[in-house]
């Protein structure tokens, strides 16, 4: 079986604790355990996130941890997950080492960085909270942040319920031509519907969804903003925390649960070898991992957190609602990246 059905319910609960943090007695702090020098961790005065998230979510995150933190200024870096990691990887080739902690939305690139030792090895003490297939191999390297979870979204405006796609089959309506928006070939959540679809719905699926004439974007922000004005009318990947948030606006957005299931994408965060605030960097990710950062995360992005003692975001559906999807085999996922790319680009006109 190339692709699962998740059974979400059983992947909330806790698994037995195969684990050791990276100190043998944790500290304390206000809601999570860490094993980083907090003392050093201020002397160092500076964390560094690179990430994808729109810079609104970012500002957001970083802001609730340097209210834990005061002495530890917060600064992020905001590019496109390919852009991002190109950028990174030009910098370590010219030994230039500014990011602390990398956020990555591809297991293409997350994979990758591990084969270059790109991580920093640090088990948290809150990785325990963590089921395994939400954790690197070994553990502490990267984990899951969050799940991104893809589906329909539209515009109730311009299409009527009773006219709106029910289904991923649905989007190759020619009533969508020249009216529906996808994501560009390096985001990662891209990349997973193109995969599963193509063997849900079979190889022909694509080449006729080609002929609506897609317009690519690289945020997901871009892709409500055009759907919500009427530029467009239908969200194809459309991200169920983009949907919330414009929603909790009053935006007139509708999300679409497809009959074949949502896609389900990792948010990976991990600390990074040779960051220049490696204490800092230990700290930002326990409080991170922790009860306290993952609310502040889930608050911030609207995504859904893997603890199971973290709410879901406000107004949206819990986890345990979704019918989610997600490649059973990674590896046979990434073989298949530069026939993605290759098809992808050409389909919405990035040669």
């Amino acid at each position: 079986m190339i692709m699962r059905w998740i059974a979400v319910a059983a992947t909330l609960l806790f698994a037995p604790a195969v684990w050791a943090a990276s100190c043998p007695e944790p500290r304390q702090m206000d809601g999570f355990k860490t094993c980083a020098d907090v003392a050093k961790a201020e002397a160092e005065g500076a964390v560094v996130v690179y990430s994808p998230d729109p810079e609104t979510n970012q500002a957001s995150l970083m802001a609730a941890f340097q209210a834990a933190f005061p002495k530890i200024k917060t600064n992020y870096l905001r590019l496109q997950t390919g852009a991002l990691y190109a950028k990174l990887m030009a910098e370590r080739q010219a030994k230039t080492y500014t990011a602390d902690i990398l956020v990555l939305t591809d297991m293409t690139f997350t994979l990758d960085f591990q084969k270059r030792k790109g991580w920093m090895q640090y088990v948290s003490p809150e990785t325990g909270a963590y089921k395994p297939e939400y954790k690197s191999t070994p553990e502490g390297q990267y984990m899951w942040g969050a799940a991104i979870i893809s589906g329909i979204a539209y515009n109730p405006t311009t299409v009527k319920a009773a006219d709106a796609p029910k289904s991923w089959a649905d989007l190759t309506n020619p009533r969508w031509k020249d009216a529906i928006n996808v994501k560009v070939s390096n985001a990662g959540t891209q990349h997973q519907v193109w995969y599963l679809m193509r063997r849900i719905l079979g190889e022909t699926y694509w080449p006729e969804f080609a002929k609506l004439n897609p317009r690519a974007f690289d945020s997901y922000v871009q892709q409500f903003d055009r759907t919500v004005s009427g530029q467009d009318m239908v969200i194809e990947n459309g991200q169920y925390s983009g949907y919330l948030q414009y929603k909790a606006k009053g935006a007139p957005i509708e999300f679409v649960f497809p009959t074949e299931g949502e896609i389900v994408t990792p948010s990976i965060f991990g600390a990074v070898n040779e960051a220049p605030h490696q204490e800092a960097a230990k700290l930002f990710m326990d409080w991170f991992m922790g009860a306290p950062g993952q609310t502040a995360y889930v608050k911030a992005s609207a995504l859904h957190s893997l603890r199971a003692d973290v709410a879901p975001p406000a107004g949206g559906a819990p986890i345990t609602a979704f019918k989610l999807l997600v490649p059973e085999d990674w590896d046979a996922f990434l073989k298949t990246h530069s026939q993605f790319v290759k098809e992808w680009n050409a389909m919405v006109g990035m040669r």
